[in-house]
């Protein structure tokens, strides 16, 4: 996985709560067997019409928040059900960060494990950053080292990650990668 340590980006706003995991990758497209090339997925319905044109009034269809790698949402992102999916889309989009209320906790966890910081704010803090980030692009910036955010008007916000998880986004291990750190003990158990 890519190492987290601080990114920077417009903040795109996604002003919706109960954000389940077949709008953020509709079943039809989990047929898939690779895990990138799901991002041109990402939000399918609410991106396109039925004719598979762009919908303008979709927000992260908007000119100013394209390339943005920082999403913001309400309350219980990723719930439904459990597809590893949905990280995946969210990570091929572009995205390194998920601002939310709270979590669906499937979904929290297969973040951690896709190389996506998921970050929870109260819900003041959302409703600031949402309002903030409609009426205005808005860069922020948020850094795993400090558990902060940034906005470029100097506001700041803190958030907490469990010290085992912030740790493994910060050097980019995967299971396979944190495996690997015991590559020696392993080596010496084989010898054996």
């Amino acid at each position: 996985m890519k190492p987290i340590k601080e990114v920077t980006s417009v903040l795109a706003p996604l002003d919706r709560s109960n954000v389940d995991t077949d709008q953020i990758i509709p079943k039809q497209f989990l047929k898939r067997i690779e895990r990138t090339g799901f991002g041109k997925y990402l939000f399918y319905h609410w991106r396109y019409d039925d004719n598979g044109v762009e919908r303008a009034d979709f927000e992260l269809n908007k000119p100013e928040y394209a390339g943005s790698e920082i999403l913001i949402a309400r309350e219980n992102f990723g719930c439904g059900s459990s597809r590893e999916h949905a990280p995946w889309a969210l990570d091929d989009y572009g995205f390194r960060v998920i601002i939310a209320i709270n979590f669906a906790d499937i979904f929290y966890n297969n973040s951690f494990k896709n190389g996506l910081l998921p970050i929870q704010l109260s819900e003041a803090e959302v409703e600031d950053l949402l309002k903030k980030s409609q009426e205005k692009p808005l860069k922020i910036t948020v850094s795993l080292e400090t558990e902060t955010i940034v906005t470029e008007d100097g506001d700041t916000y803190s958030f907490k990650v469990d010290p085992y998880r912030r740790q493994v986004l910060l050097n980019g291990w995967d299971d396979i990668a944190l495996t690997l750190l015991h590559e020696d003990k392993i080596s010496a158990y084989e010898n054996r």
